[in-house]
């Protein structure tokens, strides 16, 4: 037996060495960072928002102060049936480009879901997360309702509304960066800022979203995930991602712009520019819908007759949000009606074999 033991080669004795730790990655570092710093990232969040919202606040009650009722009613009254079709088809084709969010997400997750219950998720989800606040809670909560029971976990709707969200910040930089540079001029007389800091900001942002675009070509060289096993989009599908943005956010701005009164209106890339700084702030000050917050900003920004410019965002809020909401929850309850219907059936169908 030791004969044997000392004929065996050297190498069946070896032990197996372990591959070199792989360096964490950028992302990972971040991460690692953020989780390190979790508390003190919240509180400097919670007091940016707070900071939005009291200017905001102060702002919109100033102008508040100013509105005349009578005046506003009067612009509602004023506002024409065009004008409001034409709102609602800009709303139309907003909501259907966020379908398409979800379209692209689940292509990038290799996931098949009959594209009339992929409308369903995106417009249910967007209605309820724009009126209600906090897009990654509502948005992904509505998503599971409706994809679970076709078999999509917990964390691939996570993944679903992750791909979707940067979907929304990509056309929102685009077209933000690609406002302040080509609108660099009309731009400065909202922010007042000097026209070449307002296309450095442009090419800032313009610049930042290449970058982003030649980050994610380079993970999809190398097969890399960003978390865990998460992989973002590649650069073909992202391209997809920017146009699908941009064509919602301009319908979005749209479907506001055409409810100004004539004489309050300019040029539309500097209003679309404007429309998504009010979105951004809305957001980030975490009110429900980002009420308040956007609507002191376009006031801010378009200036002129407040009265008639208060008109058309009250308009816009129930075209674009109120509308939208009422008809997510109706949809909703019809489906929850025919799922209990379903089991109904199929409860009494299992009763009568048995």
């Amino acid at each position: 037996m030791a004969q044997a033991q000392k004929r065996r080669p050297p190498s069946n004795w070896a032990p197996i060495e372990a591959p070199p730790p792989q360096p964490p990655s950028f992302v990972g570092r971040l991460v690692d960072a953020v989780s390190r710093r979790r508390v003190a990232l919240r509180r400097l969040g919670i007091a940016a928002s707070v900071l939005i919202v009291a200017f905001a606040a102060t702002i919109f009650i100033r102008t508040l102060i100013r509105i005349d009722p009578n005046k506003v009613k009067a612009a509602i009254a004023g506002t024409g049936g065009d004008q409001i079709a034409l709102s609602f088809a800009f709303t139309a084709l907003s909501y259907l480009a966020l379908t398409g969010y979800d379209a692209l997400a689940l292509r990038h997750l290799k996931i098949k879901v009959p594209y009339r219950l992929t409308a369903l998720a995106s417009f249910a989800s967007y209605a309820f997360s724009f009126t209600l606040g906090f897009p990654l809670v509502t948005g992904a909560a509505v998503r599971y309702w409706i994809y679970g029971p076709v078999g999509l976990s917990a964390g691939k709707v996570a993944s679903l509304t992750i791909v979707a969200g940067i979907t929304f910040w990509l056309g929102m930089g685009l077209v933000v960066g690609s406002g302040f540079l080509s609108a660099s001029d009309p731009v400065a007389g909202i922010d007042h800022f000097h026209p070449l800091v307002n296309r450095l900001i442009g090419a800032g942002v313009v610049g930042a979203v290449i970058a982003y675009l030649a980050w994610i070509s380079r993970l999809r060289w190398r097969n890399a995930a960003v978390v865990g096993d998460f992989k973002l989009p590649g650069p073909v599908l992202t391209l997809g991602q920017m146009a699908l943005g941009v064509i919602d956010i301009c319908s979005a701005s749209a479907a506001l712009y055409v409810l100004l009164p004539e004489g309050e209106r300019f040029g539309f890339p500097t209003f679309a520019t404007l429309y998504s700084l009010a979105a951004m702030l809305g957001i980030a000050s975490h009110a429900p819908g980002g009420i308040g917050v956007f609507e002191a900003t376009i006031l801010q920004g378009v200036g002129g007759n407040e009265d008639a410019v208060l008109a058309s965002l009250l308009l816009f809020r129930g075209i674009y949000y109120a509308v939208p909401f009422v008809a997510a929850m109706a949809m909703l309850g019809g489906v929850e009606a025919v799922r209990r219907w379903r089991s109904l059936r199929e409860a009494m169908s299992a009763a009568s074999h048995d």
